[in-house]
């Protein structure tokens, strides 16, 4: 259908034809709305918007898209217009609606046009960033409809769209095994890609079909006619090898000749039940000698996509000579719906109760598929995607956030001053609350303040430890006499309810925290921490060390008596700390030594034992320092 003559009726027609379930009053009614949003705008394509989407609905139209779908796809550029938000889209059509509009905004931002972002990484965004089918498909559609006009763009801008469709859409399209549209993406974007080699690979077809004229249609009528005469009822269709899919294997190969490509002609045979494909595997083996290692059982052993059928090749064809090969492939009819169109294949069933438990099934593929490729890229560096969020800035660049991260969190993923500075967030064009929580595909936009103002509230708001941490630390030096003072407060009236001598101005108390010794300067950090409401006392507290026995014994033990390995000898470790010992190897305290002991309190948590004249207890750290005697 032409562009130029493609209305929404015709479309609607299209799919009253493929009995789509799709209400057409309803759909006129969203068209009406969707139109006068459109108006007359231009797609950056140069074509009015109405003409694009309508195209992009003629393609889609071919799976016989649901309600939800449909409806999504005639309203995917609207988030586009300051008046469209996903709360307004869900409001007035649902909440799957409102899904598959925004995972299709987010990936029109970060695909195609001005890209920032690696193809792996976008190969996971594109399996993970939604849970539904749709998104995808539709994406897949818009691409399709792009490359259709690929002619009337500038050169370098329709070649870069074309080679993502290569090594980005297509692929993904083969992972969720919809063959038909990853063959249509090749078909059309290889050329742009690759005209030379497209064309010689064109010229090199033209040879060989010069050489055996109607070649393919010979094997499929020679195929057809055997199997008709053995009484097995089949229909044969027949395909030759597309042109990327030759130069990848040449590629592979190595190699700049068709000759010798096994799967150059192939033919499908059709029947109706899976033990009607083994019965005709048996007979074709007979029709022609079949090739070693080239026969794959897809029925027994499916792809992880879906994928069912029978392979084998075929040579010495009657009439042909050895060195031409055809490989058969051999399926039941749902199985070449299933190979067709893949997960979206659920779609195209009419079976009442059947087509949502394909549905059901499809979206497990679909996410089994997404965690797939999640394990498998973890290899490289990749981030788990599962839990997370894609959101855009104003610019188009992906931000992946945590499940129900509010814009506090991606200012500070964007930037810690972004996000000191913070004041207002505006989601899709609307100022939204402080703990509004982030949908994929929003585009996120900051309000800064001239000066950082930050708020202590904002601790209970924030999602991500990491955005907590950074607003943690610049308040702790904004405000660190306030909140040393207020710490030093908060922890005397805990000592005070245990009965404890209140801190001192070395803070002695916190000298020693989970094995760890403290400076000055850190045993302050931590009253700040307790001032800044960052940690509660009694947790800081519990993890002194000195007090670990105090605060847990109603008559707690000044010392800690341990014994020698060597002769027997008793020690005595004052404030009972609560680590292991180790007597030092360069003084050799435990070896007769009756003398004054030093422990010094290792980075390993570890209180090594010296002579208290040793070299070492004079070059170590004071606040390292343990008093130790022998009994």
């Amino acid at each position: 259908m032409s562009s130029q003559t493609l209305t929404f009726d015709t479309v609607c027609a299209e799919l009253q034809a493929r009995q789509a379930a799709c209400d057409p009053a309803e759909l006129q009614r969203v068209w009406a709305v969707a139109s006068e949003a459109y108006d007359d705008r231009v797609h950056w394509t140069g074509i009015p918007l109405r003409q694009h989407v309508l195209q992009v609905m003629e393609q889609l139209a071919e799976f016989c898209p649901e309600r939800d779908a449909m409806v999504a796809c005639m309203l995917h550029h609207v988030l586009q217009l300051q008046e469209w938000t996903l709360p307004r889209l869900e409001k007035e059509y649902g909440k799957t609606v409102r899904s598959i509009v925004g995972g299709v905004h987010l990936l029109s931002h970060v695909t195609l046009r001005g890209r920032r972002t690696s193809i792996e990484e976008l190969k996971m965004l594109l399996l993970s960033a939604s849970d539904d089918l749709c998104v995808i498909l539709i994406s897949l559609c818009d691409c399709i409809v792009l490359l259709k006009r690929a002619k009337d763009m500038p050169v370098e801008e329709a070649r870069s769209i074309a080679q993502d469709v290569l090594h980005l859409f297509a692929p993904v399209a083969a992972r969720l095994g919809i063959y038909h549209l990853k063959q249509l993406l090749e078909e059309l974007a290889f050329p742009i890609v690759y005209p030379s080699d497209a064309e010689s690979l064109g010229e090199q077809l033209d040879r060989l079909h010069g050489e055996y004229p109607q070649v393919l249609e010979k094997m499929r009528s020679d195929v057809a006619a055997f199997l008709q005469r053995e009484n097995l009822p089949a229909a044969v269709e027949a395909r030759e090898k597309q042109g990327f899919s030759i130069f990848r294997k040449l590629r592979e190969k190595g190699a700049s000749s068709i000759h010798g490509i096994y799967d150059l002609f192939a033919v499908r045979v059709l029947v109706e039940t899976p033990e009607d494909c083994y019965q005709v595997l048996g007979h074709l083996h007979r029709f022609a000698r079949p090739v070693v290692n080239r026969f794959k059982d897809y029925i027994a052993f499916p792809k992880p996509n879906g994928y069912r059928s029978l392979h084998t090749t075929l040579t010495d064809l009657p009439g042909l000579p050895p060195t031409v090969f055809l490989e058969v492939q051999i399926r039941t009819h749902a199985m070449h719906q299933e190979a067709q169109y893949g997960v979206a294949s659920h779609w195209l069933y009419k079976e009442g109760g059947a087509a949502t438990a394909r549905a059901l099934q499809a979206a497990k593929i679909l996410g089994s598929l997404a965690l797939q490729e999640t394990l498998e890229d973890q290899s490289s560096g990749l981030a788990q995607l599962a839990d997370h969020i894609f959101v855009l800035t104003p610019h188009g660049d992906v931000i992946e956030l945590p499940e129900g991260a509010v814009p506090l969190d991606f200012a500070f993923t964007v930037h810690s001053t972004l996000g000191l500075h913070f004041q207002a967030a505006r989601v899709n064009g609307s100022i939204v609350p402080l703990d509004y929580e982030l949908q994929n595909g929003d585009v996120v936009e900051i309000q800064k303040r001239s000066t950082p103002q930050p708020s202590p509230h904002w601790l209970q708001l924030l999602k991500m430890s990491s955005s907590r941490a950074k607003l943690k630390k610049y308040l702790l030096l904004r405000d660190r006499p306030d909140h040393v003072t207020e710490g030093r407060a908060l922890l005397n009236e805990e000592l005070k309810r245990h009965g404890l001598p209140q801190l001192d101005s070395d803070l002695s108390v916190l000298r020693f925290v989970e094995g760890a010794a403290l400076n000055a300067q850190e045993r302050e950090d931590l009253v700040a921490k307790v001032g800044l409401g960052a940690e509660k006392a009694s947790s800081a507290l519990n993890r002194c060390d000195v007090l670990h026995g105090k605060l847990r014994h109603t008559e707690p033990q000044r010392r800690r008596m341990v014994t020698s390995p060597l002769g027997g000898r008793t020690l005595s470790i004052e404030g009972d700390i609560p680590l292991p010992l180790q007597f030092a190897k360069c003084c050799k305290p435990e070896d007769g030594y009756t003398g004054e002991l030093m422990g010094i309190v290792t980075r390993k948590a570890v209180v090594m034992i010296h002579r208290k004249n040793c070299r070492m207890t004079r070059q170590s750290t004071p606040s390292r320092h343990i008093t130790v005697h022998w009994d």
